[in-house]
């Protein structure tokens, strides 16, 4: 299973690794906009780098919000901050996008990895993604971003992902993308009712049978203020709960908006599950 991103080297069985997100969009909905100039964007990957943060993904495209964003300047938002943080970090980039043109020149411009919430469906990226050879998230979406969470329905919320999943690691396989540099994600809030993302979370432990590594990414998501009653700005304590249930449940990779709190909670977690010497 993945273990390389970039020139960084994990060892899974002993760390819970810790992907920063950086949004450059003007109507993020963590930060409303907060890093979408380009200088402000860097900045914060490199306080996130500061903080901890194994690697960093990089997105331009608000899902679900907003007008459409075009591929042009999807690549306008994206790709300077990616060379930008190329030239002076060793840190491994992730991009976050569903287009084979922004995977190809992210690549080029230093990303050594694609997260993509489409599973590599939209046409082309499963060629784009066997090209470049970089390892790649694939994530579950029921739906589409515009309306994927009107009315989300499942028989059976956990296999059903699951399936998904394991059909999405064998299309990319059969596609030439080696099997080693897959991880997937459930896609908590992608499609779900707050039942079924409770549900996954709880049951995470279905998705490490997979063959590939687990990124989870409920940092500040709806389903947070949903069980708090809390707005963005104040759910840190219950995205740290979380991503402390996923690691316990399995997770290797944490997507999350505060890097330094959740590798605190990720320590003493640490702490208490490592083995008692003598």
């Amino acid at each position: 299973m993945l273990r390389r991103i970039g020139s960084r080297e994990f060892d899974f069985s002993r760390q819970v690794a810790v992907m920063a997100i950086v949004n450059r969009t003007p109507d993020s909905f963590h930060d409303q906009g907060a890093t979408f100039a380009l200088d402000r964007a860097v900045e914060a990957a490199l306080a996130a780098v500061a903080d901890g943060a194994d690697w960093v993904d990089i997105g331009g495209v608000p899902f679900g919000r907003g007008p459409v964003v075009s591929v042009d300047e999807e690549l306008d938002r994206v790709v300077p901050v990616v060379e930008r943080l190329a030239r002076v970090t060793a840190l491994p980039l992730s991009v976050d996008t569903s287009r084979p043109e922004v995977m190809r020149a992210a690549v080029r411009a230093g990303a050594s990895m694609i997260n993509d919430v489409r599973a590599l469906r939209a046409p082309g990226a499963l060629d784009a993604a066997a090209e470049l050879g970089v390892p790649v998230c694939l994530m579950h979406m029921q739906g589409e971003p515009a309306t994927m969470q009107r009315s989300p329905h499942y028989g059976d919320v956990v296999a059903e992902v699951r399936s998904f999943l394991a059909e999405r690691m064998s299309a990319a396989e059969a596609a030439g993308v080696r099997r080693d540099l897959m991880a997937v994600d459930p896609g908590f809030g992608f499609g779900k009712t707050l039942a079924h993302n409770v549900t996954l979370l709880d049951e995470l432990r279905q998705f490490t049978t997979l063959g590939a590594r687990l990124m989870v990414g409920v940092s500040r998501k709806g389903m947070i203020g949903a069980i708090t009653g809390r707005p963005v700005e104040q759910r840190l304590a219950g995205s740290i709960s979380a991503a402390v249930l996923a690691a316990q449940r399995g997770a290797h990779v944490l997507r999350v908006h505060d890097v330094g709190a959740t590798r605190d909670a990720l320590a003493v977690l640490a702490a208490v599950e490592q083995p008692r010497k003598g």
